[in-house]
């Protein structure tokens, strides 16, 4: 018997930031809809992407997710799509999230059935990653969408690169999507001051783990020509082992290589409590602090 109680999280990634009533279609479906609540949702122009956070009673969340991803693939063509952040399809990435009475076993059965049925109703190539891999190649995402949009309709004409689910050949607008369950994840982003985009790489390159740097962080150089700056876009896969300070640090340290300073930066969409406080504990020297001291949270109790 399933406990009513289950909560999960789904953040879809669309690539769409910036034509406001494609947007506004894409989100419809998850709006006003019993068991399921729409956190937010935040676009971004420059990198021309959608990042959308859903939370609720798992049936109800993955009947949403999937009609949005409908909606995705009608208004989204992947022909004329430009950013600076790497994509392959409409419908980019389904990650599922585990937060109250579900476990990752379950997320990841609910990833796997929200595969089948987008595939089958969409004509949608779909890949398995992170806890859902079946294939361990395919666990990082990065490695699953290298080549991006425009490469893949040759990729997954390969055997070892074949589709966990749906056809063999990409969406001809909608291109390709990852699906998959995964631990929380915090997109943090560090700005910097200078528009020199081999600057931001060279610091993405130090500080991730693939290449010798932070463990649990994943980062990359991201132009914001809009605004005339540079960016090393982060993504922390486990903040309790790796924390935001730690990151926002070494960053610190590597800029002072090429005289650059941080000017900022952003969380996108949402982040546990539990991070925040550890940064605001390291900066303040707070000692034996804990959420449990944070009035808001103990009203919450």
């Amino acid at each position: 018997m399933k406990n009513k109680n289950q909560i999960v999280e789904c953040i879809p990634n669309f690539s769409e930031g910036r034509d406001l009533t494609k947007i506004e279609k894409i989100v419809k479906p998850l709006k006003n809809k019993k068991s399921v609540k729409l956190l937010g949702y935040e676009r971004d122009e420059d990198y021309n992407r959608l990042v959308v956070t859903v939370m609720g009673e798992p049936d109800s969340v993955k009947s949403a997710v999937i009609e949005a991803m409908g909606e995705a693939i009608k208004v989204i063509d992947m022909r004329k799509h430009k950013g600076q952040h790497p994509r392959m399809g409409a419908i980019d990435v389904v990650p599922f999230v585990p937060i109250k009475n579900f476990t990752i076993e379950e997320a990841v059965s609910l990833s796997k059935e929200v595969a089948k049925i987008a595939s089958e109703k969409y004509k949608l190539p779909i890949f398995l990653y992170e806890k859902s891999a079946v294939f361990p190649n395919r666990e990082n995402l990065s490695i699953i969408r290298k080549g991006e949009f425009e490469g893949m309709a040759e990729k997954i004409k390969q055997p070892e690169w074949k589709p966990d689910y749906g056809p063999t050949e990409i969406h001809p607008t909608a291109g390709v999507t990852t699906v998959g369950a995964r631990l929380p994840l915090i997109a943090y982003n560090i700005n910097l001051g200078t528009d020199n985009l081999e600057i931001a790489n060279n610091i993405a390159r130090s500080i991730r783990h693939i290449n010798g740097g932070l463990r649990y962080c994943k980062a990359m150089g991201v132009e914001l020509k809009e605004r005339g700056i540079v960016q090393v876009s982060i993504n922390m896969t486990d903040y309790t082992k790796t924390p935001l300070y730690r990151a926002f640090e070494l960053v610190k340290i590597e800029a002072k290589r090429y005289g650059v300073n941080i000017i900022g930066s952003e969380i996108v969409g949402f982040a546990p409590m539990e991070a925040l406080v550890d940064t605001a504990a390291y900066y303040l020297g707070l000692e034996k602090f804990s959420t449990k001291q944070i009035l808001e949270a103990s009203m919450m109790e």
